[in-house]
């Protein structure tokens, strides 16, 4: 399962991170997916238990943030929302696009309880 390898890589960055900042246990995990990231939310959410068992996030709650898939027109530089399926410029029709966004996996933000 893909989502389980992206599970432990996260949890490693989040141990990391819980690691610097002296933290004594990990209550939220606030990550931001795109529809084009690879990544499926509901196979994220239902591997998550198995990567952070016994770990310093064994109780964090994963919140999964959906962004949207938003373009560049590189004739009529046009940015736009799109579709995960029509990446065409919504205002002129040409397919010579960018991608602003849409294929991100964030780590936005790890909420975290401390020592002192």
């Amino acid at each position: 399962m893909h989502e389980l390898s992206v599970c432990l890589s996260l949890l490693q960055q989040v141990e990391a991170i819980a690691r610097e900042h002296e933290a004594t246990s990990v209550e939220r995990i606030v990550l931001k997916v795109g529809p084009l990231s690879g990544v499926e939310a509901d196979l994220l959410q239902n591997a998550y238990p198995l990567a952070i068992a016994g770990s310093v996030a064994e109780h964090a709650e994963l919140v999964i943030e959906a962004s949207g898939v938003v373009v560049q027109c590189t004739q009529c530089d046009a940015e736009s929302g799109v579709p995960a399926n029509r990446l065409v410029c919504p205002e002129c029709g040409d397919y010579r696009t960018r991608l602003v966004s849409g294929d991100e996996m964030i780590l936005q933000r790890v909420e975290f309880t401390t020592a002192s």
